[in-house]
């Protein structure tokens, strides 16, 4: 079976842009047209392929097929690149999950050495973001799973090291005697979203099974859940790259140098014949081996 180029250019379209309207703005054709070539696509695998929700998702067999599509566009803008042709194929662009502490910190500074790329960069929980991986959204990803997805190539990286952290002042109001087991269950702490675990996991670590629940403020931003920690809103788990230099200089304190939480990263990409996909991985790799622990 052969599928229609550019009805696989309009799935991905639908799924990049969340509707058909928006799909047919970026196509410069009609949403009539859209839903047409969806629908033909349909047809032609007999299975419905995008759920027509705000924004549109793809079913479990529209995912393989833009996932199918993503490849395609990938091959392509290699191809022309590498026959010095001009035109809006030219650039590659890589779809990517990073998780928020990797991205505020290493990654995007490996990224700015890769000029001819473009990137479209999903930030999400480095224990979640292989979902994007199974679904089609996303050909590669940073991760703390060390399974390869199902198609996907995974090597390591090496590992975030996250200590309990707080400002001075938030010490002095809330930690008098320290962080101890009394206070841990009334201190305020800082949580990045709902999928943040870490808190948590260090709680468990502390207290056991019976972990506190105390005041939390969701922040779900790395430079802002830094920001809130100095300002001594709360105290959270906080990765020694994005803190060294605080501790030093006063801002922050460690507030427990006997315990820690190792998450170790791993890249996930598809197993596609890709030189771009190559030099990315091979550019966070070299980054990961001076800014990460082995």
């Amino acid at each position: 079976m052969e599928f229609n180029a550019d009805h696989l250019r309009t799935l991905a379209a639908v799924i990049d842009h969340g509707g058909f309207e928006s799909a047919a703005d970026a196509l410069h054709v009609t949403p009539s047209a859209v839903s047409q070539r969806v629908k033909a696509l349909e047809q032609e695998v007999g299975r419905v392929l995008v759920l027509r929700v705000k924004p549109a998702r793809t079913t479990e067999p529209g995912s393989v097929l833009l996932r199918l599509a993503r490849q395609m566009a990938l091959l392509e803008s290699e191809a022309v690149g590498q026959l010095g042709l001009e035109g809006p194929t030219a650039r590659p662009r890589v779809q990517l999950v990073v998780n928020a502490d990797s991205l505020s910190t290493w990654v995007l500074p490996a990224l700015a050495a890769l000029p001819d790329i473009s990137f479209e960069i999903t930030v999400d929980d480095q224990e979640h973001s292989t979902d994007s991986l199974r679904n089609g959204i996303s050909m590669a990803a940073i991760t703390s799973d060390p399974n390869p997805v199902q198609g996907c190539l995974v090597r390591p990286l090496g590992i975030m090291r996250y200590r309990a952290a707080a400002s001075p002042s938030f010490v002095q109001r809330w930690l008098p005697e320290g962080l101890t087991d009394s206070a841990l269950k009334d201190a305020p702490l800082l949580v990045f979203d709902r999928k943040d675990a870490l808190q948590d996991r260090y709680l468990r670590q502390r207290l056991g099974s019976a972990a506190a629940q105390p005041p939390r403020h969701y922040v779900p931003a790395s430079s802002d859940f830094l920001r809130a920690a100095e300002f001594g809103l709360g105290w959270g788990m906080l990765p020694d790259i994005q803190t060294e230099s605080l501790v030093r200089a006063g801002s922050l304190v460690i507030l427990d140098h006997a315990r820690w939480i190792d998450v170790p990263l791993h890249w996930q990409q598809w197993s596609v014949e890709s030189s771009t996909l190559a030099l990315v991985a091979t550019t966070l790799s070299k980054a990961a081996a001076v800014d990460l622990r082995c």
